[in-house]
């Protein structure tokens, strides 16, 4: 992991605004009604929900998602025409740790 990276992609404030949403996305997106109940990808949040809750639209929303899941803090599933983010909390904890060494 890239540290120097990892901090871009949470420079922009959106970024970082999405990334603390999933940190209780029952709090801040209605219940996930496509993500089928045999899917195991508990607190995953579709980009359409995403996109509501900023009011941008979709394609940028999904390009924002998919730095931060470069970057090793999200991960995703897609599930029939739904892609599904949520937190990746073991690459937080590894970032958190990087940072803490190189500072």
């Amino acid at each position: 992991m890239d540290t120097i990276q990892t901090i871009k992609a949470l420079s922009n404030e959106t970024r970082f605004k999405l990334l603390e949403w999933l940190k209780h996305p029952e709090e801040h997106f209605d219940p996930q009604k496509h993500m089928p109940s045999t899917c195991d990808f508990q607190g995953g949040v579709c980009v359409g929900s995403i996109s509501e809750k900023t009011g941008l639209a979709q394609s940028v929303v999904s390009g924002y998602l998919v730095k931060l899941q470069k970057a090793g803090l999200l991960e995703s599933r897609r599930s029939g025409q739904w892609t599904y983010y949520r937190r990746n909390e073991e690459g937080i904890a590894r970032f958190i740790e990087q940072l803490k060494k190189e500072l």
